[in-house]
């Protein structure tokens, strides 16, 4: 059997803020993601997913456990675990073009190949017209893209993305979710991605990693048997998102429940 592209393995996290309360994020979370997949980490706010995932880039250290990747252990950041955030964090005195060969700038890719391949990247998430451009003269729709885009310029194993469309009006969120399934679909990348949107977890994974509230543990792990491109007219669409608010139910009213008691 192929190796995993992610192994996590009893992974805990207690944030300890000097004069502040201890808080336990995560607790035991152990998890396989295999070359390729689709994983969606869903679940109430609070319960350590977007910790999780700083984690798995390297930018966080884990308090118990560990995390590799194709069998290395994870101990700081790598160009081939690439982390998406809700706001795209473009530069914004950059052009869009600058800002996508900017890592491959400081991988010391000479400047005519990084340029070659900054506007190859762009063209593939459909922003060609959009190469001299300032972040601030593009939609939040293609903001996303071109932080897409300049994470997929370094070539990532492992793309995650933390809540990405959230900000995004309806049409343009079902829109920048099918860009989202091609992109996959070409780089072969495995992909994580965190929302709290059950919807966008049934038409998108491949399996959905259902957290329970903080400390976060995996509560249950549902494979998604259904073709792409997924209907939200099929009944078992409907199934799908019947049992995700059903295992939720319970994790929000506790997650509730400590927000209140806090």
């Amino acid at each position: 059997m192929a190796r995993p592209a992610l192994s996590l393995r009893n992974v805990g996290k207690v944030w300890s803020p000097e004069g502040r309360q201890t808080v336990e994020a995560l607790r035991d979370f152990s998890l396989d993601v295999e070359p390729g997949e689709f994983v969606v980490f869903l679940g109430p706010s609070g319960c350590g997913k977007s910790t999780l995932l700083y984690m798995i880039a390297g930018l966080e250290e884990t308090t118990s456990g560990v995390i590799e990747q194709d069998g290395m252990v994870v101990t700081e950041p790598s160009a081939e675990r690439g982390l998406i955030f809700q706001d795209a964090s473009l530069f914004p005195w950059l052009t869009i073009a600058d800002n996508v060969a900017f890592g491959l700038s400081v991988q010391g890719v000479l400047p005519q190949k990084r340029k070659e391949q900054a506007e190859s990247i762009l063209r593939s998430v459909g922003l060609s017209d959009m190469l001299d451009k300032k972040p601030d003269e593009l939609s939040g729709g293609m903001r996303q893209r071109a932080a897409c885009a300049r994470a997929l310029a370094m070539r990532p194993k492992v793309l995650m993305m933390d809540e990405p469309f959230a900000a995004l009006d309806v049409q343009t969120r079902a829109k920048m979710q099918d860009f989202l399934l091609q992109i996959w679909q070409d780089s072969k990348a495995s992909i994580i991605l965190v929302t709290h949107s059950i919807d966008e977890a049934v038409s998108l994974a491949d399996r959905v990693v259902v957290f329970t509230a903080r400390p976060g543990r995996v509560k249950t792990i549902v494979p998604i048997d259904l073709p792409r491109p997924r209907m939200s007219r099929d009944p078992r669409y409907h199934e799908y998102r019947d049992m995700f608010a059903d295992l939720l139910a319970d994790e929000v009213d506790r997650a509730f429940a400590e927000q209140e008691a806090r």
